[in-house]
């Protein structure tokens, strides 16, 4: 199944005379407009790739376009699929899967997050320095042993190499980032108060739906990752009147998508 869907991709991208992609970007909610300043793109709807489900949520356009960005051939995702959506975990990442198969080595992540940390604004940046998970595990079941170990380390899951450069690039772009640990749950509800103030309890500085599984899945491929989140909302439970909303959220990331674009795009000449 993922040699089918990579080896289709593989031969559009052939096909119109580009580049293999050397790294594979997933753009989260409102923040798709990264792939619009990817130079000589080819854009491959989700509905023509073998295998790929459709992306239901708010602001994933549910394309795959491959290009020049920063200088280096990459191949991003305007949209994930989600486990909310009702797909299952091998469903949500099979994406991932699919690059490892196509000898992409790098997976820069996005998503859009709600602010657990008090210290945190709607529009900030935050590079993901670690997760903590409420999602079922996507690598539960038999191992594909072609894939990755049974029992893959999850130490530096966020490549501190990244981390770096992307700090370095933000310098140079007059950028201030956050640095913060990202957590993980089903969704599709927003949090309660409660659970906001259990997870900043437990070390968590931002929020979402999404992310994780596909993380844990590039790290089992032996895959570098690096990951940001963008601030879209923010924590219910701290006396602002805040009533989380999907379209604030798409708004509040577009805002930012500029920003992002710049980051990424500068990270992934310096690679």
């Amino acid at each position: 199944m993922y040699k089918d869907t990579a080896d289709y991709i593989q031969s559009r991208i052939a096909a119109a005379g580009l580049a293999l992609p050397q790294a594979a970007v997933v753009l989260g909610s409102g923040l798709g407009a990264l792939a619009d300043h990817i130079e000589n793109p080819l854009a491959i709807p989700y509905a023509d790739i073998p295998n790929f489900k459709h992306s239901t949520a708010v602001g994933h356009k549910g394309n795959l376009i491959t290009g020049t960005l920063g200088g280096r051939p990459v191949l991003a995702m305007q949209g994930r699929f989600h486990y909310y959506e009702g797909y299952t975990m091998q469903e949500v990442t099979l994406p991932v899967r699919v690059f490892a198969r196509m000898g992409i080595k790098t997976l820069l992540v996005s998503n859009a997050a709600g602010a657990v940390n008090p210290d945190y604004r709607v529009g900030d940046l935050m590079v993901i320095t670690d997760h903590i998970s409420f999602m079922p595990n996507p690598l539960i079941g038999p191992n594909r042993d072609d894939f990755g170990p049974r029992f893959p380390d999850m130490t530096d899951v966020y490549s501190p190499r990244l981390r770096r450069l992307a700090d370095e690039a933000a310098e140079g772009l007059g950028l201030a980032l956050r640095h913060g640990v990202y957590v993980a749950g089903t969704g599709p509800a927003y949090e309660t108060p409660a659970e906001y103030r259990m997870y900043r309890t437990i070390g968590g500085d931002a929020c979402g739906m999404s992310t994780v599984p596909e993380v844990i899945v590039a790290r089992h491929a032996g895959m570098e990752v690096f990951g940001m989140s963008v601030i879209t909302n923010q924590s219910a439970d701290l006396g602002n009147g805040t009533v989380n909303d999907g379209d604030d959220v798409v708004r509040a990331a577009d805002a930012a998508a500029r920003q992002m674009t710049g980051l990424f795009s500068t990270l992934i000449a310096r690679m």
